[in-house]
């Protein structure tokens, strides 16, 4: 992937070493060299990731940080730190500045690579949250607001495969600080656990004493269930062959023993991140879907919906052979019910009208609210016949009780139905439609709470 990299360094040599390394592979590089030229940069320019240098004259890099971090326009820029000092101290610091991930010189190639596109895959995310986020607002919908960039990384199910003790306990003590945390030193058991509960963050040892660590990464990517699921290995210091095949069979991120926990608390955050906003981003789409083809009183499919599912319907039908019938229900003197009882009960009259209308509807039909008291059932593989007695079964269900309404009053409702049926080789939806309409007019005018079907 792509993404534009500030590289800040007040050392032009180290700047050049970072921006060639990151050029070759096709990043975009703006630089800087001091924490207050990176800052003005940010303000005017659409950054993606900030490689930070911690010792710079005058604001040092911590500073810098907790600027970006502070502003309510950057502070989902992701901040990895450039440090020389591989002091503990130095990596609390720059967590509690903001810092997202560090690297320590001299820069690792891999490790390089491998934490820009960690971090710039993260920031594509929260930029297409905040972009959702910001429509939804034009449009005057309230939606569920965005994941706070700094928590969205905290709370998460850690599942860790790992067979020595002491390391695993180690890592166990130094994530449960903060995730909830299971461990398992079988790789198959592991894999049932993927599938019995939910999971943020896989942490693989590559050093199992009976089993092979890429295999069960390569297992979790070849499931649908987990195909997305981050994956983080546990790396030997001399093990760099494994570490990119690892890598190269889509692992997310990776720690080189001996493993410092901040720094694998800094990885598990950013990897909890990652999977909390692409699950967000799915649930959102799930949502807007939902909400593009379905009637937001009723809950059934919309007009949108119906006319597009009606137009294949009718093309497949067509080319098979199959019959095809359309149902057009219509409340009788649903105006009235509005004009004496008020739109409140107008509404209740609508929804009890589509659950009975829901009911008497088979797996194989699509019901659908056409609009104000409009109702539609498309009846793949139904003849004319047998869409006559849906429709009369439908009518008696609506006539047959009373609606309850509020105050312990009910309410008489019935309907006409108009059926049309699939006739000639060049029939459309809109013939269906207007022959069903036809049948349902004359439904009214012969004393309504009755089904007529227009054949042709």
């Amino acid at each position: 992937m792509t993404a534009r990299v500030l590289v800040v360094d007040d050392i032009l040599s180290n700047v050049k070493l970072l921006e060639a390394r990151l050029s070759a592979e096709y990043f975009e590089i703006l630089t800087a060299s001091s924490g207050r030229e990176a800052l003005d940069i940010l303000e005017r320019e659409s950054i993606d990731v900030v490689l930070l240098d911690v010792m710079m004259p005058g604001m040092d890099g911590f500073e810098a940080c907790r600027h970006i971090k502070q502003n309510p326009k950057t502070a989902h820029i992701p901040v990895i730190m450039v440090t020389a000092l591989d002091q503990p101290a130095d990596k609390v610091h720059g967590l509690e500045a903001g810092a997202d991930d560090f690297l320590t010189k001299p820069v690792d190639d891999i490790a390089l690579v491998t934490r820009v596109k960690n971090l710039a895959r993260l920031k594509v995310l929260s930029d297409e949250m905040l972009m959702r986020a910001a429509t939804t607002h034009q449009m005057g919908i309230s939606g569920a607001p965005a994941l706070d960039w700094q928590s969205a990384g905290e709370s998460g199910n850690v599942l860790i495969v790992e067979d020595q003790g002491r390391s695993a306990q180690r890592l166990v003590e130094t994530l449960r600080t903060v995730h909830t945390v299971t461990l398992e030193s079988d790789p198959q058991a592991a894999l049932l656990k993927l599938a019995e509960q939910p999971v943020d963050v896989l942490v693989v040892s590559l050093s199992l004493t009976n089993a092979d660590g890429l295999r069960l990464c390569s297992q979790v990517r070849s499931l649908d269930r987990t195909r997305h699921l981050p994956i983080l290995i546990i790396v030997e210091p001399s093990d760099e062959a494994r570490l990119l095949r690892g890598l190269d069979m889509g692992v997310n991120d990776y720690v080189v023993r001996p493993i410092d926990r901040h720094e694998m608390m800094a990885r598990v955050k950013t990897q909890v991140k990652r999977k909390r906003h692409a699950d967000l981003l799915k649930a959102r789409l799930e949502e807007s879907v939902e909400m593009a083809i379905t009637d937001g009183l009723t809950g059934l499919h919309n007009r949108r919906y119906m006319e597009g599912h009606l137009k294949t319907l009718v093309a497949q039908s067509i080319q098979s052979g199959r019959a095809l019938s359309l149902l057009v229900a219509d409340i009788d003197f649903f105006k009235s019910v509005n004009d004496t009882y008020g739109h409140d009960a107008g509404d209740h009259v609508l929804r009890e009208f589509a659950r009975r209308f829901r009911r008497n509807t088979r797996g194989i039909d699509l019901a659908c609210r056409l609009g104000g008291e409009e109702f539609v059932i498309i009846m793949p593989d139904t003849d004319l016949a047998r869409a006559i007695q849906v429709g009369e079964r439908l009518r008696a269900t609506i006539a047959a009780d009373p609606f309850p309404m509020s105050g312990n009053k009910e309410l008489r409702v019935t309907a006409s139905v108009g059926i049309s049926t699939l006739e000639y080789r060049d029939d459309t939806p809109e013939t269906l439609f207007k022959r069903a309409d036809r049948a349902l007019y004359s439904a009214k005018r012969e004393g309504r709470n009755r089904v007529v079907a227009d054949a042709a």
